[in-house]
């Protein structure tokens, strides 16, 4: 696929609010270190600002 991003979960969940957790669930991350394949998008983008302080995104 053009244009993807790889997001990581690099921080748990545990103690964030219930809409950031809804957002990492969202973009189909479970697991610390698990990393999935996003459309590099304004909404991908827009969701990875709300949880940046828990995932790492390589392109």
């Amino acid at each position: 696929m053009a244009n993807t991003i790889k997001v990581t979960l690099k921080k748990s969940t545990i103690g964030c609010k219930k809409d950031q957790i809804a957002t990492v669930k969202a973009l189909g991350l479970k697991k610390i270190s698990q990393t999935v394949e996003k459309p590099d998008n304004a909404q991908t983008r827009g969701m990875i600002f709300k949880v940046k302080h828990l995932v790492e995104v390589s392109e």
